[in-house]
């Protein structure tokens, strides 16, 4: 049922064009917004639905991510009016300011999940929130399942590498593997790349380094260590194995050393071994020692027709770990 048993009126609308078709923008509050809009499911009686069922997850983390506060910002949602809502403008001289008079529901076309989450956060805490909208005055059926689709489809979500990139300054593994790929004095610095695009000589995404940097520090006790002190653990850990192999650290064609499955499996070692040279979180690490253990992993053979010639995936990573953990802690 799309009737309204009464009329609701949205106030400060702008009224515009886009592609020639006629759009409203405005905000509304939430107990409106969930009495004006309806989700046309898949299964509709008109054979002109399109939506899956909300996935009760996607709108349970959304309700914890209002519970954020003032930091929770969120797009508009996106409506089809289909004639049913009229503009009034305000006066003459403003003609695409006015108001909203909504005689039925509106078609959600995105912001289904937005909408349940919102809907349980304000049950949940007895609060009110205003929900951002664009509508579009009319689209029919087609013209609506065809913009869904494209929405849903064409757009591409970022990245984890970016995601963690623009997160930097807030999350300390984040920053640490940022730092990985832009410092001119990492070995990363001509491997990484921030967006996750991964290109000829760029195969290491920022993401795969926030993963290496959390291996490696997790074992660790650190206390009140800064993140500047990690980070310079992590960059002498790496420095030294490209020291060790830089022709092998810089031919990724053809050896294995820089592949992931390699490169995560030497932080898990690199980890074990910190540990060794860093008893607890009160204590400083004894570098002498830790370079020293890292400089026995020498003479190994990191070739692609090599060894790890079919070492895949993270029980290969632990398998080799172990194994270059022995040769490094070996006296």
């Amino acid at each position: 049922m799309i009737h309204l048993a009464k009329q609701y009126v949205i106030e400060n609308v702008l009224q515009y064009k886009m592609r020639g078709k006629v759009a409203y923008q405005s905000y509304l509050p939430a107990f409106i917004a969930l009495q004006i809009t309806y989700v046309k499911p898949y299964d509709h009686s008109s054979g002109k639905g399109y939506q899956r069922p909300a996935d009760t997850k996607r709108v349970d983390d959304f309700a914890s991510y209002l519970s954020k506060g003032e930091d929770a910002l969120f797009t508009p949602i996106l409506i089809n009016c289909a004639g049913n809502w009229e503009f009034s403008a305000y006066s003459k001289e403003r003609p695409s300011f006015g108001r909203l008079i909504c005689k039925s529901k509106a078609s959600l076309m995105d912001g289904q999940h937005r909408i349940g989450g919102i809907k349980r956060y304000v049950e949940e805490t007895n609060s009110e929130i205003n929900i951002p909208f664009m509508a579009f005055h009319y689209l029919d059926d087609d013209e609506e399942i065809k913009l869904f689709d494209t929405i849903n489809t064409k757009a591409k979500g970022i990245s984890s590498s970016l995601s963690k990139f623009l997160k930097r300054e807030s999350d300390e593994l984040s920053w640490m593997a940022t730092e990985l790929v832009t410092r001119s004095d990492s070995p990363f610095y001509n491997l990484g790349s921030i967006t996750g695009k991964r290109t000829k000589g760029r195969h290491v995404t920022l993401q795969n380094l926030y993963r290496i940097a959390n291996y490696f520090l997790k074992d660790s006790k650190f206390g009140t260590v800064i993140k500047d002190e990690k980070l310079g653990l992590i960059l002498t850990y790496f420095n030294q194995l490209r020291e060790l192999y830089p022709d092998e650290w810089s031919n990724y064609k053809e050896h294995r050393l820089t592949h992931i499955v390699c490169l995560d499996a030497l932080a898990m070692a690199g980890s074990r071994l910190l540990n060794d040279y860093k008893k607890d979180e009160n204590t400083h690490v004894d570098y002498q020692g830790f370079v020293r253990a890292i400089k026995r992993l020498r003479k190994i053979d990191w070739s692609i027709e090599g060894p790890f010639k079919y070492l895949k995936g993270i029980n290969g990573s632990k398998t080799l770990s172990k194994d270059l953990y022995e040769i490094m802690a070996s006296k």
